[in-house]
């Protein structure tokens, strides 16, 4: 490859948080289409390639707390590392009322291409990163568009999705986020927090490890300044959680 199907920062900060964020680039790598998944800018540039401004919050938010950071560098529609190997959403052809050229005849074989080439390395590089500590804490950072094509606007400021197997940290985090009084806190919106096989599943439920998953709405995190208050913004409510939790 060109280059890692990941970057990471902060791999030796001694902070007990691991921040991920699975959909944090847009791109479409060379060895994928050429580089092309035959869409044009303006829908690469949607939510449905990505996640905008997750990527900022998730480094921001992993240098205040002194912590490392993983972002995968491939778009979700080449393949999705946050589903399952098995799921059938790992790579999509429809999304959001977009077909997705490139993905029209992806059959098993470029299915499995794929997962050596992205998905594989950037587990196995989160899982590295997962067990440097005992006490891991596993922060994965998304974001969610305002309106899907079609539906109501979406009224959460932020949403913080968890899993029926282990959601301590997630509620503590939203009684936390409601106690500042002024945000809309989604619990389990916009989306139901648990899919099997997806990286909380696999990172942190398996294993036994606390986590959260916290969706902002891309529309306030739009730059970097913005993704920065953010980020120090959940520093204090994330704290109150773990600290809720021993």
């Amino acid at each position: 490859m060109t280059r890692p199907p990941y970057w990471i920062a902060g791999e030796n900060r001694p902070g007990r948080y691991l921040i991920t964020c699975d959909h944090a680039t847009n791109r479409v790598p060379d060895e994928v289409g050429g580089g092309t998944l035959g869409l044009p800018a303006e829908d690469m540039a949607r939510h449905i390639a990505w996640d905008p401004g997750a990527a900022g919050v998730a480094e921001a938010l992993a240098e205040a707390l002194d912590s490392p950071v993983i972002c995968a560098d491939f778009s979700r529609l080449v393949i999705d590392p946050n589903r399952g190997e098995d799921d059938p959403t790992l790579v999509m052809r429809l999304y959001d009322g977009t077909i997705i050229p490139g993905n029209r005849h992806v059959d098993a074989a470029e299915v499995e291409r794929r997962k050596a080439l992205l998905y594989r390395p950037y587990h196995t590089a989160l899982a590295h990163l997962a067990a440097r500590r005992d006490d891991t804490v596993i922060v994965s950072i998304h974001s969610f568009t305002p309106c899907l094509r079609g539906r109501a606007p979406r009224p959460w400021h932020i949403g913080v999705l968890h899993s029926h197997l282990d959601g301590r940290m997630s509620r503590l985090l939203i009684a936390a986020l409601e106690r500042e009084g002024d945000l809309c806190v989604g619990d389990n919106q916009p989306y139901n927090g648990h899919l099997p096989g997806d990286a909380i599943d696999r990172h942190a439920l398996r294993a036994g490890r606390h986590n959260t998953l916290i969706e902002l709405r891309n529309d306030l995190i739009a730059t970097p300044e913005s993704q920065r208050a953010w980020a120090l913004r959940l520093i204090p409510a994330l704290q109150a959680a773990v600290a809720g939790l021993t």
